[in-house]
């Protein structure tokens, strides 16, 4: 996925990937297909009602005709009133079934691009970990908004107007034909150019039509990541850097945009001028057929009308297609993101672990986020239940990297990790997650009540709550916002990097799961906050298996277990007090840590 800035190659999309992609979308609406029929069906006759009017103008017209003469006018207004009310209800009719083929497609529509997004969404859960390490954030959040948006405007829209266009056509056609063939094919002979000139655009759009949609998903990942990141743009001034690259990725889109948009704005004046032309063509040959007395003025009035409805459905044609174009361009990009390789199967797996104790062994672990660059090689340690295990090393060492493994976020390229005996791969994903609470570095929280946030779907009292609040030095800070536990944490409450950080260690308080990890958990308190909530954790980790990941290694000194990593190795084991009295690597970070100048 190009980062923002870069410019995505222009694809060419051919029939073949249009009607691929459109296949695909038409799958969605396999279950609407009934309604769509009838949407249709409705479309088709309020096409038809509307192709009949005009042989009644010209009756019309012709009564009109042939009440007017030299010696005066006598006109039969009962006839004038009968047709007219049956014009009157043609019309009404068709303006009735138009409106049902709009409310049955707009439905269709919306259901359509609820589904899409709940699938999206359903689909980001499945997908490996190692997808978002690839891909931009902002592009697949594009696939959700944007492209789905498209899709449903799209399909509201351009069903409802093919329907319509190609049955006018058609009816069009016929009652030409039955009226007045010379002109008939007067009228097909001067529309040949709007076919012709149409499928040449539609030739040369589709590829922009996709362009379009990516460099918009382009656009999207640089405001997520630059906007997202406000304050550390502003902190290095790269504003101007920043401006740059959005210009750079904005004017990509709007070369692509204008390129999409004018081939398909080419439709409209085309299929007005083949419409104009038609229309003297039609005026010209009415008049000399009239002239000769080969037909009735009520003729040419008819076909005035005939005309003008044969060439506007060739521009609704043109205009339809290019929103099944704009459609099939959102539609790669959506499919292309739900047919992404998934988690495997774990249906038949029915072995679940529980009174877990918390032996942990690794046996030959290699792992690499990428086949051809292994990061840990044969890793092997074994832990006893109840251990406070911490892992150190310098930055890239492996440690997260070790505690991805075991949360199963990732699957190991060779060897085991087993708790309890038991291989993490004959057990489901969700069995682990159960196992293990985390805290990371990386703080989220997201917008609900604080009580939302730390219970996460798990029923506390609050009593409870403020409990483990208080033991986490977050009293004071609930005790100060407005609603206290129910205050919901959006743009109006200010919080600190610190007290996200606190409020995730209490969310993992609440889980109270029987294994716990800790991925740098207190990198963002003060010393004093740290020691506080170095003593609740000393209580959490009681009777527990704990992995703590941490820089602060006054913070580890009494772990059961120390391991010291290095490019992806082991290369130290023990307690704080055989480590450093071995005067090895662990001692050696140990003490720049405590040097000073």
């Amino acid at each position: 996925m190009p980062k923002p800035g870069m410019n995505p190659p222009v694809q060419n999309v051919g029939a073949k990937d249009m009607k691929k992609a459109l296949g695909a979308l038409m799958g969605y609406c396999k279950k609407y297909i009934a309604v769509i029929l009838i949407a249709i069906c409705c479309a088709a006759f309020s096409a038809v009602l509307a192709v009949i009017g005009p042989d009644y103008i010209s009756e019309l017209t012709a009564v009109i005709q042939a009440g007017i003469s030299f010696t005066g006018v006598n006109i039969d207004m009962d006839e004038i009133v009968r047709i007219a009310t049956i014009l009157i209800s043609i019309y009404a009719a068709s303006m009735v079934l138009n409106y049902c083929q709009s409310f049955i497609m707009n439905h269709v529509s919306c259901n359509v691009g609820r589904k899409m997004r709940s699938d999206i969404s359903s689909k980001m859960n499945r997908v490996p970990l190692r997808y978002f390490d690839s891909h931009n954030y902002g592009d697949t959040l594009s696939r959700v908004t944007n492209d789905v948006d498209t899709i449903s405007q799209s399909l509201n829209m351009s069903i409802g107007t093919l329907v319509s266009a190609v049955t006018t056509l058609i009816g069009c056609l016929i009652m030409m034909f039955v009226t007045e063939w010379r002109m008939a094919l007067t009228a097909i002979a001067s529309s040949i150019i709007g076919f012709i000139g149409m499928g040449m655009i539609m030739g040369k759009s589709q590829r922009y039509f996709l362009a379009r949609q990516q460099s918009l998903a382009e656009v999207n990942g640089h405001v997520e990541e630059y906007y997202a990141g406000q304050n550390i743009v502003r902190a290095y001034n790269s504003e101007d850097k920043g401006l740059a690259a959005f210009r750079a990725s904005n004017e990509k889109l709007r070369q692509h945009t204008f390129k999409a948009e004018f081939l398909a704005s080419l439709m409209q004046p085309l299929m007005g001028f083949v419409g104009n032309f038609g229309y003297v063509a039609v005026c010209v040959v009415g008049a000399a057929l009239a002239f000769n007395g080969s037909i009735n003025f009520s003729v040419v009035v008819a076909f005035m009308i005939y005309i003008r409805m044969f060439t506007s459905p060739l521009g609704q044609i043109g205009q339809g297609f290019s929103g099944l174009q704009s459609a099939a361009a959102a539609s790669e990009r959506v499919m292309e993101f739900l047919e992404e390789e998934e988690l495997s199967d774990e249906s038949t797996k029915t072995k679940v672990l529980k009174n877990v104790r918390g032996d942990v062994s690794f046996r030959n672990v290699s792992f690499g986020y990428v086949p051809d660059k292994t990061i840990i090689h044969d890793f092997s340690t074994d832990i006893k239940a109840g251990q406070k295990v911490a892992i150190v090393g310098p930055t890239g060492a492996g440690k997260t990297t070790i505690v991805n493994l075991l949360m199963r976020f990732y699957e190991l390229n060779k060897g085991s990790i087993c708790i309890d005996g038991t291989p993490l791969s004959d057990i489901t994903r969700e069995n682990v997650h159960d196992i293990f609470g985390m805290v990371l570095q990386d703080t989220w929280l997201f917008e609900g009540t604080v009580r939302e946030n730390l219970t996460y779907g798990r029923k506390v009292s609050d009593e409870r709550l403020m409990d483990i609040c208080s033991q986490c030095g977050l009293k004071h800070f609930i005790n100060t916002l407005p609603n206290g536990l129910d205050t919901v944490l959006g743009d109006n409450v200010t919080i600190s990097a610190g007290q996200k950080q606190l409020l995730t260690i209490a969310r993992a308080m609440v889980e109270d799961a029987p294994m716990l990890i800790l991925d740098e958990a207190t990198s963002s308190v003060d010393t004093r906050t740290e020691i506080k909530i170095q003593r609740a954790m000393d209580k959490l980790t009681e009777n527990r298996t704990s992995f703590v990941i941490a820089h602060r290694l006054s913070t580890i000194r009494d772990a059961d277990m120390i391991i010291y990593m290095r490019d992806g190795d082991i290369k130290e084991t023990g307690t704080h007090d055989e480590l450093m009295a071995r005067q090895g690597m662990y001692a050696e970070l140990y003490n720049s840590q405590f040097v000073t100048a």
